[in-house]
């Protein structure tokens, strides 16, 4: 998911992957780790779904994946926060931004660094901040617990990492365990 450098308002028509059913919050936060383990500096993820959905609750699983140490709380009012971890990793909130333009784009685009994992929440919001080749998670609420994860690519390098993730997030091996028996379906 190596960013080149032209930056876009937009992630590509890809089709999603997908999507995962999750059931609980902890697989939830196991597919945002097993994220988080492709994952490399200089990779962008943007996170879209309703407010409460869990796009937060999921930075947070793949940033203490990352080796984020201590609390990750929404930027919303900050904007963007940096937190250091194996790989730091930046979390930005373009909820309450208009399209950011000029001197603001400027100051945003050094958290959007080569050096960091950032993950992009409300990314309409970010505007040219963003560099097109990008993974997209969207998250829906299907009641309780339980979320519908999709999964695109901007980029033919995300999207094969995607499509791995999708192969390997099918129901019971988020847990761990595989729905074909004890031997893995072997």
């Amino acid at each position: 998911m190596r960013r080149p450098s032209p930056r876009s308002s937009s992630v590509s028509s890809e089709k999603p992957q997908g999507p995962v059913e999750t059931s609980s919050a902890a697989d939830t936060a196991r597919l945002a780790e097993r994220l988080a383990a492709v994952l490399r500096a200089g990779d962008v993820v943007e996170l879209v779904g309703d407010l409460g959905v869990g796009k937060t609750t999921f930075v947070r699983a793949a940033a203490a994946a990352l080796g984020v140490e201590g609390p990750v709380t929404s930027p919303s009012f900050a904007v963007a926060q940096r937190y250091a971890g194996r790989v730091p990793v930046v979390h930005l909130d373009g909820y309450r931004l208009g399209p950011v333009e000029g001197t603001d784009a400027d100051l945003l685009a050094d958290e959007v660094g080569e050096d960091a994992v950032v993950f992009a929440e409300w990314p309409e919001g970010l505007g040219a901040v963003l560099p097109a080749a990008r993974l997209r998670v969207e998250l829906e609420h299907l009641g309780g617990d339980r979320r519908l994860v999709r999964f695109s690519a901007a980029d033919p390098e995300s999207l094969a990492v995607v499509r791995s993730l999708v192969a390997d997030s099918r129901p019971g091996h988020l847990d761990g365990q595989s729905q074909s028996g004890p031997d893995g379906g072997r």
